[in-house]
């Protein structure tokens, strides 16, 4: 969420910075009803102010021993009673011009930051690096991840549709087997670099959705209980980054790192006709997330290092990638600064989104009121939320049986995979 305040005092600044995402978001609206807000709570503070100075110089009248009943007092007792009526009448609009506000404040995104590269749309972005030129393989009649799933017998879509629809998956054997290798795998290596693993609930509340910046504007995409408040949790973001909602952390205590897997759930709704096959978009996937609640001095550092945890997973894996930063137009709803890791895909001899690494600032922190405070300092600050995939664990498997391929139809497991998985070869 914007800072109001920061948008009151500089719209035309804010409204500029909305405009490089390329969508239309107006400032007006909002401007003209916290004018309303702010005027209507002058006067609430007026009136209240008399009401308790009427109060207090009844209680000193009949303590100076005037009647109750007389009729100086009862003058003032009418005054009173007529303000308590008008504040009843007035309260209740406020509470109302604030909710519009927090309303339309809850549909605009984040200001992207003043070091992202300015673009209308992915066309735009920008390519920082690549790593793993080398174990390209670019030679014609490569098979697509899913065709060697189905030739080893290891990934069975017809049976997942049978027991739920398409854009499912159902692992079978060591599938399954590298499925698990590779979470446990992720989980180690973030564990190692310095992250605290956590198993969240992966039903979440409208709250956390909000918190996150998933609702309002993101609800088709999430997967609803009908019969109570929760979602399907569309990533582990959601229920890590809000096991901090309403807190204030003590500055000492920061950063905080956490690795999570989880089950994630999304719709896809918009994505009619993309990537039908395979495991690129699906309904359900499991996935190892980074997130990380930091100051806001230390920010881009670990924005940085962060990005530097995911890509050690693919060059741990020895798979061929690289490095976008997201233009403007091209930044997700939350983000202000944002990197994509690409993996190298052979079938398709092109490089496909696996990571995603985001830093949201200030945005998700006033959403979900998430705080820092300094010992020995009054007041408190907003922290700056980042995450990231650690990796997207079908993504990443789709590039392993890809880019491990053999000739006679088998995949070689890569090295760090072996202790896990206990075989070195998938035929």
């Amino acid at each position: 969420m914007l800072d109001i305040k920061q948008i009151r005092e500089n719209p035309e600044k804010i409204q500029n910075l909305l405009a490089l995402r390329h969508g239309n978001y107006q400032l007006k609206p909002i401007l003209e009803l916290n004018q309303q807000q702010r005027q209507l709570e002058a006067s609430l503070s007026q009136l209240q102010a008399r009401s308790n100075e009427i109060g207090k110089i009844v209680g000193q009248k009949i303590k100076s021993g005037i009647p109750a009943d007389s009729e100086e007092i009862l003058a003032l007792k009418e005054e009173g009673n007529e303000l308590k009526t008008k504040l009843a009448e007035l309260e209740p609009q406020q509470k109302e011009l604030k909710a519009q506000i927090e309303r339309l404040l809850l549909e605009l995104p984040n200001i992207p930051s003043e070091t992202s590269p300015v673009g209308k749309d992915e066309t735009q972005n920008v390519e920082i690096r690549r790593w793993g030129d080398q174990y390209i393989n670019r030679q014609p009649g490569l098979l697509s991840h899913w065709e060697i799933g189905e030739r080893l017998g290891i990934l069975n879509f017809e049976k997942a549709v049978k027991v739920a629809q398409s854009r499912f998956v159902t692992l079978v054997g060591a599938g399954a087997a590298l499925e698990r290798a590779l979470i446990n795998f992720m989980l180690d290596r973030q564990i190692a670099a310095g992250y605290t693993e956590v198993l969240p609930p992966i039903l979440v509340n409208t709250t956390s959705l909000q918190g996150t910046g998933q609702l309002p504007k993101f609800a088709e995409e999430s997967f609803k209980c009908s019969d109570d408040d929760l979602w399907l949790a569309p990533t582990a973001e959601v229920p890590v980054t809000n096991l901090y909602r309403e807190d204030t952390i003590d500055l000492e205590d920061l950063p905080i790192k956490h690795c999570a897997y989880t089950p994630c759930f999304r719709r896809e709704a918009g994505s009619y006709g993309k990537d039908t096959r395979g495991l690129i978009r699906l309904h359900q996937f499991n996935k190892v997330e980074l997130v990380k609640i930091v100051h806001p001095d230390t920010s881009e550092v670990e924005h940085q290092s962060l990005v530097q945890n995911a890509e050690a997973i693919l060059q741990a894996l020895l798979l061929p990638y690289r490095v976008i930063e997201l233009c403007t137009g091209d930044l997700g709803f939350g983000a202000a600064k944002c990197y994509d890791l690409e993996v190298w895909l052979p079938s398709a001899q092109q490089y496909r989104e696996i990571s995603s690494c985001s830093n949201f600032h200030d945005f998700q922190a006033r959403r979900a009121n998430i705080r820092f405070k300094e010992k020995g300092k009054k007041g408190t600050g907003f922290v700056h939320t980042l995450n990231g995939s650690g990796l997207a664990i079908g993504r990443t498997m789709a590039a392993v049986l890809e880019n491990y391929q053999q000739p006679d139809g088998s995949v070689k497991v890569p090295e760090v995979l072996q202790p896990y998985l206990r075989m070195d070869v998938l035929s």
